[in-house]
């Protein structure tokens, strides 16, 4: 009898060959449900645009324009964020073993990790410096954990690993620049 192609896919794509339609799709309610929780922690705590006017007894108010936000950033977190959601799906379809579970548990804790260093954002950046830290020293052990249990799960984290320590690097340069604060009257 014919595969399914469809159903031959997924399995491919999650790791799946052998699970049920309701195994399957309990994982994904799990791993989409845990980058969707670290993306609302993300979003509630965004740091509010200064789009204020400021005032001289003077002269005309003048409006002053915004920050863009780092396009760079928003453009590679979003893949990032599917290839772990997808590697943590792939964990879980993995046969049950010792391995599967302690990856799932680091894979768990990365998510909340991730979850810690958005809500702390750019104010505080001690806690998320250290939060950092202690996020990509979980997601390299995941990798390594993960590797022995599917290895193109291990693979789809590994730019995360590297990707979340540049961008680190960068936000911690970024905060050191100093001020530039204008006036206008």
């Amino acid at each position: 009898m014919r595969e399914n192609p469809v159903r031959g896919a997924v399995d491919r794509l999650t790791n799946s060959r052998g699970r049920s339609a309701q195994h399957i799709l309990v994982g994904v309610g799990l791993t989409l449900g845990a980058v969707a929780i670290s993306a609302l922690v993300a979003r509630l705590n965004a740091p509010i645009e200064d789009d204020y006017e400021i005032y001289s007894d003077y002269e005309e108010p003048v409006a002053i324009a915004p920050k863009p936000r780092s396009r760079l950033f928003a453009n590679v977190w979003p893949p990032l964020f599917m290839a772990l959601t997808l590697s943590g799906l792939r964990i879980w379809n993995a046969p049950k073993s010792p391995e599967r579970t302690q990856a799932l548990t680091l894979w768990g804790a990365v998510q909340a990790l991730n979850a810690a260093w958005m809500a702390l954002g750019p104010k505080r950046l001690g806690g998320q410096l250290a939060t950092a830290i202690a996020s990509v020293g979980t997601a390299g052990a995941y990798v390594w954990r993960a590797r022995k249990v599917d290895a193109t799960a291990a693979n789809l984290v590994a730019p995360y690993v590297g990707w979340f320590g540049v961008a680190n690097v960068v936000t911690e340069a970024l905060s050191r620049r100093p001020s530039q604060t204008r006036i206008i009257y």
